[in-house]
């Protein structure tokens, strides 16, 4: 990566800040769950800032604070889901849906990354919807593992999806909202374009 500069690190740590709200923003508003056969399905929104980071700040850039946010949480800052923190991530069924965020903002920047300027409405939403798979395969692969291999807990790998879809279909819906927004804002700060293509 190229040397940071201050307005990256500044955009970064934008992005830093929306993951720690997005993990936890049913904290503060309890009524943003929504009941979904008999299970209350919270509306975290980190799914949403990760595509969004490669979205607006490219593979690069936006990989790179996914990653900050990860290691900050580690590090001990409470900014994972519940106000929780530390490496126990790793060893909890949900870890892989915080690593997934990495891969996330790469692919999605990678694929919106290009030089023709294309703000096509259509290029951001296949860039969404690729980040949501990679979120998930990613996150619920991790969840097989972890319950089969140190968790004790047998679990089949169809029963690890289907617990899944409601949150796939809420990060679904987010998806084609993060490309409906990219898609307004793109032409109107320019500096988004640079970020993109410098990512």
């Amino acid at each position: 990566m190229k040397q940071l500069k201050t307005m990256d690190l500044t955009y970064g740590a934008v992005f830093v800040v929306l993951m720690a709200i997005g993990a936890n923003i049913t904290v503060w508003f309890p009524m943003l769950t929504i009941p979904i056969g008999g299970a209350d399905v919270p509306l975290s929104f980190q799914t949403f800032f990760a595509i969004l980071a490669g979205l607006m700040l490219g593979r690069k850039l936006g990989s790179f604070s996914m990653l900050a946010y990860m290691l900050i949480g580690v590090a001990g800052v409470p900014v994972f889901a519940g106000l929780s923190a530390g490496p126990r991530i790793f060893i909890s069924p949900t870890g892989g849906f915080v690593i997934s965020f990495i891969f996330v903002a790469f692919f999605v920047g990678w694929i919106v990354n290009n030089r023709s300027k294309d703000y096509s409405l259509i290029r951001y939403c296949v860039a969404a919807f690729i980040g949501t798979f990679i979120n998930y395969f990613i996150g619920v692969t991790y969840m097989y593992a972890a319950s089969n291999m140190w968790l004790d807990v047998p679990l089949s790998y169809a029963l690890a999806w289907s617990g899944m879809i409601p949150f796939l279909i809420k990060d679904i819906a987010f998806a084609v909202l993060a490309a409906l927004f990219m898609e307004r804002v793109a032409k109107r700060i320019p500096i988004l374009s640079r970020a993109r293509l410098s990512g």
